[in-house]
């Protein structure tokens, strides 16, 4: 079997494409959670504690200067510690990990559920069939 078609066959079983579709869908999944940090909860929360844009907190590492903004320390080249889009960041992680953990959670409930169902009896064998059908016979007037 040549390589090309072992690729081919790994490529196109089941579970691969599964992943592939999860990835898929946690990029997205990701890419909303970050617009839903830095676009609807972050200003509520600046504006409650003064006016305060998170995306734009950092520290100046260099230059002579103090640079206004972020934007105006990066044109100048000047290295800074984002620590406000670090926050944004850790905000998606525990929204994306909570998310995760309530999948998690539910699955794992309704494979717990399957398990917990109870399974049919076992069929009985052939000679105690035909002993109980003896003695219901023998029961009869």
């Amino acid at each position: 079997m040549s390589m090309m078609q072992e690729f081919k066959q790994f490529a196109m079983r089941g579970n691969v494409m599964d992943m592939a579709v999860g990835i898929i869908i946690g990029a997205a999944f990701g890419k909303i959670v970050s617009s839903l940090v830095s676009d609807v909860l972050m200003p509520p929360i600046g504006k409650l504690m003064g006016n305060m844009d998170f995306s734009a907190l950092f520290i100046q590492l260099g230059g002579t200067d103090k640079c206004a903004s972020l934007a105006n320390a990066k044109a100048a080249g000047i290295a800074t510690i984002n620590y406000g889009l670090f926050i944004n960041t850790v905000i998606d992680f525990m929204i994306v990990a909570f998310v995760i953990f309530l999948l998690i959670k539910g699955m794992n409930a309704m494979r717990n559920k399957e398990a917990a169902a109870p399974a049919a009896p076992a069929e009985p064998p052939a000679d105690v069939k035909l002993l109980t059908e003896i003695r219901d016979l023998l029961k009869k007037p």
